[in-house]
This record gives structure tokens, sequence and C-alpha cells, in this order.
């Protein structure tokens, strides 16, 4: 079994397929999907497949680039959000750097405004580390890289 790394209950993560570096991410065991902050999230066909465009983060947000991301859509799912609604929700993979090491990662897109964070990682991607989280710390990542 590989040896579990520990990370806090925040994180600073790199998404390096769309160019962002040191976003801040709640890390939620109680959550079983990740989900990502964006919008005008918009759905289109292209070759006969599902494609979706959106804006990562909001214009006020620090990170924010003006870069619209175009790609795939990898499925949409009913999600339960922590008000315990459930909504549809486009799902796209991409790679997400922890302790410097590439993983591939699903998010959920959704509007997250009202959230802290703009990213939440779910315990579907922290089984894949395996991560073992602590409670007591944040940004554990961030002193690795």
């Amino acid at each position: 079994m590989p040896k579990q790394k520990i990370i806090g209950r925040t994180e600073l993560v790199d998404l390096p397929e769309w160019n962002f570096n040191d976003l801040e991410a709640k890390i939620d065991t109680g959550a079983y999907t990740s989900s990502l902050h964006c919008h005008d999230i918009e759905a289109f066909e292209k070759n006969g497949e599902s494609w979706i465009k959106f804006f990562l983060l909001d214009p006020d947000h620090e990170a924010y680039n003006k870069q619209e991301i175009i790609m795939p859509v990898h499925d949409k799912r009913e999600v339960k959000s922590s008000n315990g609604e459930s909504e549809l929700r486009y799902i796209v993979k991409t790679k997400v750097l922890f302790f410097k090491d590439p993983y591939i990662i699903e998010f959920s897109l959704t509007d997250r405004s009202a959230m802290k964070y703009p990213l939440l990682i779910g315990r579907k991607f922290l089984q894949k580390g395996p991560f073992l989280v602590d409670v007591t710390k944040e940004n554990l990542n961030n002193l690795k890289k």
C-alpha cells in the first residue's frame, strides 16, 4: 500500500492544464464529489459529442485570468449540495498537483460564489492519494513545492 500523504483542511493547489496556481481549496471528507467555482457555463455539441465552455473563478478573484476554458464533458450527474438540494452538474476531468505529483481529478462545475473557497476537494479524489486529512493543519501541500 502506498504511503499516505498528510494534507490539511485547506490546501493551495495547481491546475496546470488551465494555468492556475495556488488556488484555495477546502478539503471536505463529507463531500463525495470535488467541485469547482465557475461562471458562464455553456454546453454545446461538437462533432456529435458534448462539450462545455466556462470561466474559472469570478472576475474580482485575484487569480482570475479571463481565460475561457473549452473542453469535452466527461459526465453529467445529479449532485447534492451542502444545503441538501440536488442539481444536474457537468463533470470535467483535469490535472491537479499535490506535492508536485499530478493526479487526474473530476470536478463538478457549479456556482460557488457564496462559498469561501472556489474549489472543494471531495473524498472520491482523496481516496486516490491516498491522503490523510489533518484538520489541525493548513496548506501542507504548499510547503512541499
